[in-house]
């Protein structure tokens, strides 16, 4: 089913009316998007399922969850994702996007291709299961000015994130930006983004017109650039500007974007603009909030729109993540510096 294309105040327009999770829509000869469920605020995810001669390949998988197992099973039962399964690509490392890699791959009998840092990061970070919290994680968070509370729960949760994930294959094969997939009677060129996740591959056919963005180009969310323990002084917001800036110079204007979440659209170069002027923004809202010393926890106001409830520890962790992103450029731009108290928690103001 289609929708009447008119660009919104945004200047994207939605062709496409989205599929029910568990079902598909045709949105190029031989693409199929499809809808799986997923149990959190962002409940879906798209994934894509692309003609290849006598079978066919799926770009991103869904969790590893009963939900989306079942929503598979029904898929595989007829229709075109009955014939033989010839490759399976995944985007990045999130539990959504690889989560049934592994299923897939080994019911297939079939490779899996991702991109070498986002296959290495699944791997160390699923190996956390059953780990204790280490003491750098724990400093991480006190340092960003997290309760005793947060802490302990942060405690109580570390290790969680293979849970979503099927065992993930012994061996990939390699993707690596600039390269050309030859999916059936197209070709699909690798451009890498990072920012969201270190090595995100997006697909783009410019035959079909059409970008597999995964989580790189979202119309109606922004995706979260966060620093994360393992690594507490990067500055992933740089990395991200720098991709969304490369995939304006490398990917026309004139394409399908198929996004990870929401609807597929068009409009790519304005949504571009558009998450960089927002990041601008924050960022700026930020400065204007630090003529006096702030805490991690402190800026959450000045970043996001909504308040962040220390009960809600997924969105705590996200907001954490994304607000030490924000400081870190802000002090590797030379505007921000940090101070840390005695008792191991951050001050952050203006240089």
């Amino acid at each position: 089913m289609t929708q009447t294309p008119e660009p919104d105040a945004r200047g994207l327009s939605y062709p496409f009316a989205a599929p029910d999770p568990g079902h598909w829509t045709e949105v190029a000869p031989g693409v199929r998007w499809i809808r799986l469920p997923m149990p959190f605020r962002l409940d879906h995810i798209n994934v894509w399922a692309l003609d290849d001669g006598e079978g066919w390949a799926l770009v991103d998988t869904g969790l590893n969850t009963e939900a989306t197992v079942k929503a598979w099973q029904a898929l595989l039962a007829e229709g075109p994702m009955a014939r033989p399964l010839t490759n399976v690509y995944v985007t990045h490392m999130h539990p959504d996007h690889v989560g049934l890699a592994g299923w897939f791959t080994r019911r297939a009998g079939v490779p899996l291709w991702i991109t070498r840092l986002e296959y290495l990061s699944c791997r160390s970070a699923v190996a956390d299961m059953g780990r204790e919290a280490p003491a750098d994680g724990v400093k991480f968070y006190r340092r960003a000015g997290w309760s005793p509370a947060a802490i302990d729960g942060y405690r109580s949760r570390f290790g969680g994130f293979g849970k979503q994930i099927h065992a993930l294959p012994d061996s990939f094969r390699r993707l690596q930006d600039g390269d050309e997939v030859r999916i059936g009677a197209h070709t699909w060129r690798v451009l890498v983004g990072t920012g969201h996740s270190p090595e995100h591959a997006c697909l783009h056919c410019p035959e079909l017109k059409l970008l597999i963005s995964g989580d790189q180009v979202l119309p109606r969310i922004s995706s979260n650039v966060s620093v994360h323990p393992m690594e507490p002084e990067a500055d992933p917001m740089a990395d991200w500007y720098a991709s969304l800036a490369k995939l304006k110079a490398q990917v026309p204007d004139d394409v399908l974007v198929l996004p990870a979440h929401n609807d597929c659209f068009r409009g790519l170069h304005a949504r571009l603009d558009a998450l960089a002027r927002g990041q601008d923004k924050a960022l700026e809202r930020l400065r204007r909030s630090l003529k006096e010393p702030r805490r991690i926890v402190d800026a959450f106001g000045a970043l996001f729109a909504r308040p962040i409830d220390e009960g809600d520890a997924a969105l705590l962790s996200l907001a954490t993540g994304e607000s030490v992103a924000c400081m870190n450029h802000l002090i590797a731009r030379g505007e921000v510096r940090r101070e840390i108290g005695a008792d191991g928690v951050g001050w952050y103001v203006l240089a």
